[in-house]
């Protein structure tokens, strides 16, 4: 596989991860109620990488968007990524982007969180290659 289909893909679960990121702090047809189970317990962020605890509000909803993932169906899934489609985004999520860009490093904690999940289930229904 050539670098740049790499990077390529590596683009679009970051780009998911922050749309799904921004779709659970917004709210969304399937938010996770507050009183879910929490997950199991995260690894433990490598070296130089914050640690969740400096952002609990990114925590806590990385920890829905997980949920929120893994509770959902792979048809679920599609049908919101279709309606999601040439639809401007709202405020609340320019917001939330612009808020990773400017703090790299609940970014890093954040993808770091996410990712590993969400591509997870974006590879079993078929989203990914």
């Amino acid at each position: 596989m050539s670098s740049r289909t790499k990077s390529s893909k590596l683009v679009l679960i970051g780009f998911a991860a922050i749309s799904a990121f921004v779709f659970v702090q917004i709210g969304g047809p399937h938010s996770v109620s507050p009183a879910a189970p929490a997950p199991a317990a995260a690894p433990a962020p490598a070296a130089g990488v914050p640690a969740p605890q400096q952002y609990p509000i990114m925590e806590a909803v990385a920890t829905k968007l997980i949920q929120k993932y893994q509770g959902s169906t792979c048809e679920q899934l599609w049908q919101e990524k279709a309606e999601a489609r040439n639809k401007p985004k709202p405020p609340a999520v320019q917001r939330a982007v612009e808020a990773l860009h400017n703090d790299p490093q609940m970014r890093v904690a954040f993808i770091n969180r996410v990712a590993a999940p969400i591509a997870n289930k974006m590879f079993e229904c078929g989203m990914i290659p």
